[in-house]
Order: structure tokens, then C-alpha cells, then sequence
């Protein structure tokens, strides 16, 4: 079925990050483990890279604009992956205002000492020369046809391998790259092109920059030999392709489409879109997608791979608000970004393919919420104190994510549900935000109380387990309905809709039930026997159930 690649594509690209981060150690410094520096904040990068086709050996000069918060802060870090076993990357000095700094190279922290200590709202700029083969952050690869190319892979706090940074969510800054490479090579990276030009030695600058604070994990490089298009604007933000000079022809046409919706879409239901540009981009190394800020990778075996390749791209551009624009806290919010973008991937299904479209992929997703859990008991949407990176993404996050906010929408109501949305994406975007932040405006949205509609779909494992039944009672002219709560611990707090077909052409009736005990009966008046009660006829509770005439 076609709808089916929506979770398809959440698959694949959950399955690639696990895979890329198999193995891998984030040495102690993880998600809201990590060592947060409230004395200073990364208002600007400049990274100016070399690449060679003679070494995988890469030159760095990174210039760091910090903003110092408070007084007299003594030194500051960064992260930056260490030498070790020929590759990770050596720092040859580091200056500021001209001057040289003192700093400390160990395990992948980057320490500057300040001499003279700064003042509150003081800025001081830091230029870091370094060079080194990266361990990872960078792939320097052949692609599918055989060819060199440079991609990098900073999910989720990878860019220290090659790029000194504050590499966590929390502290965002706008950015450029200056890539210096051979003159074959064309070179996309994220924001606006400031400069292209061939500098008579056989290579080739390009600078690009973005002027948007965006999380260190977003910052994003393509150096390949591509063939690529500008075909046209929407809300005046250029809209760019870049794919193999192979795959020209095919692989152009391949994004037109999906780009020109997803964009239309999210523009017009949530806010203008938030970048310079929406480039999209054939990448090696990777399967699925990577939601670069302006600039989303693709794996290379994905094109043509028709309704899968359509979705994958509405749910990488639905990330350039949620995820990129709007960004979480904490890496145990990850949701904020992955069931986002899952949702509203499938709304993007309801608008242009149609409500029973979209209501086939949540009964579908729903079935794979209830395996998951069953495969992982006790495991819950929102992290706990996450330190292990490897399991920073999970299926829940992506589809019971996605449900959380399809029960949410059925709670509110649609109309409530999309100024709570539009009006968070306002507040947050450009920064940061928790699940508590859009808890506060979604309750200020709805009048709604919503502290425990939150706890238990997000904070608690598990998803409820209901055994119902309806007889009629024609003396008393009323439906009773009989409803269980089977699963373990405390009951959740639901709200079941009841579907209620009467004879001949009348039409359906719907009622809500408020759920708040283990075992609750219910009344409804019925002047007629009906034909048949259902329980939760549009799909709009996360709950196995078994229902049936008494």
C-alpha cells in the first residue's frame, strides 16, 4: 500500500543513524549529561576547510565568535575529537585578536584560558588552526558510481570529529563554510552562496553562509562532482536540487514535485518557511535522510523510489521547522523532532492524497507501536537522563511520537490543535525548546489542563489495553457499554469515542466517553435498537482493544 512508506521511510532512516551509531562512544558527554557552559554562548562559526584528493588529511581554520553571558569566566571549552590511532584532529595554535591563547587538547575537549577576563555581553573572536584525518563526521568516500566525495554525518554530536564546537543542541549559532577543493568538485553547504571562484591552481572556493542560529549537528557539507538545478522560488527562497552529474536527468525530476508540496504545505499551516534556501542533495554514505538546516541529504539508493522517495522528502523538509528551526533542549525531547516530522509527514498524506489514506497509515503505525512495546518493555517516548547516544533515537519516538500528537489533535480539536502548533513554532523558532514548552502553549491554546495527557503518552511506557462490550436495553430505550482497562499498574486517562450506526440511511452518531478508572460503565440513549457500536471509529486512541455486542 502506498501509504505504507510513510513509516518506511521513518524506518529506514531510524535503521541508518542506529547503524552509523553502532560502536560509536560519546565518552561520557551526552544529552543532558552533558556539561553545559553558562558562561558563554557560540554566536558564530567560520570554518574554512581544504580538501585534497591527495590525502584524506583535511586543513582546518575555524574562527569562533563567543558572546560571554557572565563576568570574569576564566576559560571555556569546545569539543573537538583528539589524535589517536591516526586519525581524530592536532591543533597547531590558536590566537584571538592576533595574540596566541593558551589551550588544552585531551579527550576531544578543546580548553581556552582567557588572560584577561571578560565582562557580560562582551564578544572576543578565537581562531583555531588545526588538520587530521576525521574518524567520523566526515565521510571522505566513493559514491555509488566510484567517485570521491566528501559528506558529512554530524547526527547526533559528531561534528566535534571535525569541526571545534559546543556540540550539543542547546547552543545554537549561525555559521559559514569556506571549502577550498579541486576545481572538478562543486561544493553545497548550508545558507546562502556568498562566493565561487577558481583560484588558478587547480582549485575551486566556495563560500556559503547561513545566517540562522542552528544546532552544531546541523551544519552540513556536500563536495562532490554534482549536476544541479534552481527551479524556481517559493515565498522567495530559492529552491535548489543537487544530485550526481549521472543521475541529471532522472534524479532532478525525482524532488520537483514532493519539494513544491511539502514547502506549499508547512508554509501555509505552520509559518513561512525559515532558511536562505531548500536545497536538496544526493549524498553517499547514507540511506534515508538527513534534515540539514537548508540543505537535506539523501541517500543515494532512494531516488526513484516513487510514493517512498515522495514522503521521505516531506518528512526531511517538515524537520526545517521542527527539529531544525524549533530544536529540543535535550536529546531526551528527541521527539520534538522525529514524531514531528513523522506527523506531519502524514498530514502532508491527508491533505494531498486524502483522509483515508491517512487513516489506513495510522491504523498501520499504531500495530507497530503495540510490537515495539512488546519488544521493549518498560521503554517510554521521553528519555530518562539519556547518556548512551546510541540509543538516542528509538521506533516510539518516531510513531508514538506521531500518535501523541494525533490523540493531541483529537483532544483539542483540529482548529485549536493548529494555533497551538503555529504559535509555538512562533515563540521557538530560531531556539529552543522542551516538551514542558509545548505543553504550556498547547494548554494556553486548548484552556486545557493537558499535565496528564502528556505524562502518561510521553513519560510512561506502555499503552492501554481495553476489553469492551454494548448491550441495548429497548425497554429503557439505552445502550449500556462495558469497558476494562487489562494492563498493567494505574489506569490512563482516555477519551473513547463511540461510533453509532443506526437502520436504513441514518447517519452515524458519535459519542466521547471520559475513562478515568480501571472498570467504568457507560449510558447512552438510543430510541431504536442500532445496528452496530464501534469503539474508536476514526482512529484516535493508541489502545489494543477488543470490542463486541454482549
Amino acid at each position: 500500500m502506498t501509504t505504507h512508506k510513510v513509516n518506511m521511510w521513518a524506518r529506514t532512516e531510524l535503521a541508518l543513524l542506529l547503524l552509523s551509531l553502532a560502536g560509536f562512544s560519546a565518552n561520557g558527554v551526552a544529552a543532558d549529561t552533558y556539561s553545559r557552559q553558562p558562561g558563554v554562548d557560540a554566536w558564530h562559526y567560520t570554518f574554512q576547510l581544504t580538501l585534497s584528493d591527495d590525502t584524506d588529511e583535511i586543513l582546518g581554520e575555524t574562527t569562533v565568535d563567543i558572546r560571554f553571558v557572565q563576568d570574569n569566566v576564566s576559560q571555556f571549552a569546545l569539543d573537538l575529537a583528539s589524535a589517536a590511532n591516526g586519525k581524530g584532529m592536532t591543533v597547531s595554535d590558536i590566537t584571538s585578536g592576533g595574540k596566541p591563547v593558551h589551550y588544552a587538547h585531551s579527550s576531544d575537549r578543546l580548553v581556552i584560558t582567557l588572560d584577561a577576563p571578560p565582562k557580560a555581553a562582551e564578544r572576543r573572536q578565537f581562531v583555531i588552526h588545526y588538520r587530521g584525518i576525521p574518524a567520523g563526521g566526515l565521510r571522505i568516500i566513493r559514491n555509488k558510481y566510484g567517485e570521491r566525495c566528501f559528506f558529512s554525518e554530524n547526527w547526533p554530536d559528531r561534528a566535534r570529529q571535525w569541526l571545534p564546537t559546543i556540540d550539543h543542541p542547546y547552543d545554537k549559532a549561525t555559521s559559514e563554510f569556506i571549502i577550498i577543493a579541486p576545481d572538478h568538485y562543486q561544493a553545497v553547504a548550508n545558507g546562502a552562496l556568498v562566493e565561487e571562484t577558481d583560484l588558478g591552481n587547480g582549485t575551486r572556493l566556495t563560500h556559503w553562509k547561513e545566517s540562522v542560529p542552528i544546532a552544531s549537528w546541523l551544519n552540513a557539507i556536500g563536495v562532490a562532482q554534482f549536476a544541479t538545478r534552481y527551479f524556481g522560488t517559493f515565498g522567495g527562497i530559492p529552491l535548489e536540487t543537487w544530485v550526481y552529474h549521472q543521475d541529471r536527468s532522472a534524479g532532478i525530476a525525482d524532488f520537483e514535485t514532493p519539494v513544491w508540496q511539502a514547502i506549499e504545505f508547512y508554509s501555509q499551516r505552520v509559518a513561512p518557511y525559515p532558511y536562505e534556501k531548500l536545497g536538496n542533495v544526493e549524498a553517499a554514505g547514507i540511506q534515508g535522510g538527513t534534515e540539514h538546516a537548508s540543505e537535506i541529504f539523501y541517500g543515494e539508493d532512494v531516488l526513484g523510489k516513487s510514493w517512498w522517495f515522495r514522503i521521505g522528502v516531506a518528512h526531511e523538509i517538515a524537520h526545517q521547522w521542527f527539529g531544525d528551526s524549533v530544536t529540543e533542549k535535550d536529546w531526551d525531547d528527541v521527539w520534538l523532532s522525529e514524531g514531528f516530522a513523522t506527523y506531519f509527514s502524514l498530514m502532508y498524506v491527508e491533505h494531498y492524497e486524502g483522509r483515508d489514506a491517512f487513516m489506513e497509515e495510522m491504523k498501520r503505525s499504531k500495530e507497530e507501536v503495540f510490537a515495539t512495546e512488546t519488544k521493549n518493555p518498560g521503554l517510554a517516548v521521553i528519555h530518562d537522563d539519556l547518556s548512551d547516544m546510541s540509543k538516542v533515537l528509538n521506533w516510539l519516538v518516531y510513531i508514538k511520537g506521531a500518535w501523541t500528537l494525533h490523540m493531541l489533535r483529537s483532544q483539542i480539536g483540529d482548529d485549536k490543535f493548529w494555533a497551538g502548533i503555529r504559535d509555538y513554532y512562533q515563540r521557538y523558532s530560531g531556539s529552543n525548546a522542551s516538551t514542558d514548552d509545548f505543553r504550556k502553549v498547547m494548554e494556553e491554546n486548548s484552556g486545557m489542563d493537558l499535565a496528564w495527557f502528556f505524562h502518561q503518552w510521553l513519560n510512561r511506557a506502555g499503552s492501554p489495553v481495553l476489553d469492551g462490550t454494548w448491550t441495548y436495553n429497548a425497554a429503557a430505550k439505552k445502550i449500556t457499554i462495558e469497558l476494562v482497562q487489562t494492563q498493567k499498574g494505574d489506569p490512563f486517562r482516555l477519551s473513547v469515542e463511540i461510533g453509532i450506526s443506526g437502520a436504513g440511511d441514518a447517519p452515524q452518531r458519535f459519542e466521547k466517553l471520559d475513562m478515568r478508572q480501571k472498570q467504568q460503565s457507560f449510558e447512552l440513549t438510543a430510541d431504536s435498537a442500532p445496528v452496530g457500536v464501534s469503539l474508536d471509529p476514526h482512529t484516535s486512541l493508541l489502545a489494543k482493544a477488543l470490542f463486541k455486542m454482549k
